[in-house]
């Protein structure tokens, strides 16, 4: 990876700590609104019955899950890591369960960050003074927020249980507080052209996240969305239509919008489509690839957007 293109995760933490430093990813055992019937049953479409969980925490506990993952990493060279709570939406609950589950990373000096995975829906007033605890400690934080998609169709349609109105609340209230905020938007839900996928980068460039995620949507057996590929009323991207959308929009992105993701990373069991994506390295090479033949980079024409 080329740090001219896009400005990566990686890049930024060694900017920011002086070394190289290590999210580790964490299941909770928390769940989302949009499965547990607040909003809705079942998840997102293209969720099986894992969800977006690890499916760590249904056989190691929080502390032997950050304890294996840092004897992991330090054989690699890593001294300091970030808590990454990933697995469904990890500021949905009481705020004493939260509180709780957070506060596990005190027991750890080498972790020096705290990350939480979440929905826009899952964000008020009393999360945000919780997170702001752990600020207040020293620690270096964000919020993840799953957005997908800016357009209200799709989100209806792939069943999120939020608006992008919503969307923007949480988003202007962790601005408001001075929490960084990353955004994960995925390409190629159905009914949406690249048009559309476009305009939902445009908008956020116009937000200026602190950070980005990019996933590719894929099909899984047991979801909701496989059936409908089974039946043929979903088609999938090809790597090279992918590749052109992620290298475009990093183009229209401020130059310092952190990028913590280019592609998705789906399990191999159950994937139904698309195949390529089992291949991260050729993936992130098509979109390299594609930005040195166009000309693009990081921010090329975001001052064109305004």
């Amino acid at each position: 990876m080329e740090k001219s293109l896009y400005y990566s995760l990686n890049q930024f933490l060694k900017e920011r700590f002086g070394e190289k430093v290590k999210k580790i990813p964490l299941d909770a055992g928390f769940t989302c609104p949009n499965r547990d019937g607040t909003k809705g049953k079942g998840g997102c479409i293209y969720c099986d019955a894992k969800g977006s969980g690890t499916g760590l925490g249904q056989s190691l506990s929080l502390k032997e899950q950050i304890e294996f993952f840092i004897e992991r990493f330090k054989k690699k060279g890593f001294k300091k890591f970030i808590a990454y709570f990933q697995s469904f939406s990890n500021s949905y609950g009481p705020l004493s369960k939260l509180r709780e589950t957070y506060s596990i990373i005190l027991n750890y000096p080498e972790i020096i960050g705290l990350a939480i995975g979440t929905r826009p829906d899952c964000i008020d007033i009393g999360v945000i003074n919780l997170l702001k605890e752990f600020q207040y400690l020293g620690y270096y934080l964000w919020v993840e927020l799953g957005l997908q998609s800016k357009h209200n169709q799709t989100l209806k349609f792939i069943n999120r249980g939020h608006t992008f109105e919503d969307f923007l609340s949480a988003f202007y209230l962790l601005k408001e507080h001075e929490i960084p905020v990353v955004v994960h938007i995925i390409f190629g839900l159905p009914g949406e052209s690249r048009d559309m996928m476009l305009d939902t980068v445009k908008t956020l460039s116009e937000l200026k996240p602190e950070g980005i995620k990019f996933h590719a949507l894929y099909i899984l057996e047991g979801s909701p969305l496989g059936e409908l590929y089974k039946a043929g009323k979903v088609k999938e991207l090809s790597l090279k239509e992918y590749a052109s959308l992620v290298g475009d929009s990093l183009s229209f992105l401020p130059p310092e919008t952190v990028i913590h993701r280019l592609t998705s990373d789906p399990p191999k069991e159950g994937l139904l489509s698309p195949m390529w994506l089992l291949n991260k390295n050729q993936v992130i090479k098509s979109i390299t690839d594609y930005m040195k033949e166009t000309g693009q980079y990081q921010g090329k024409f975001y001052h064109n957007l305004s």
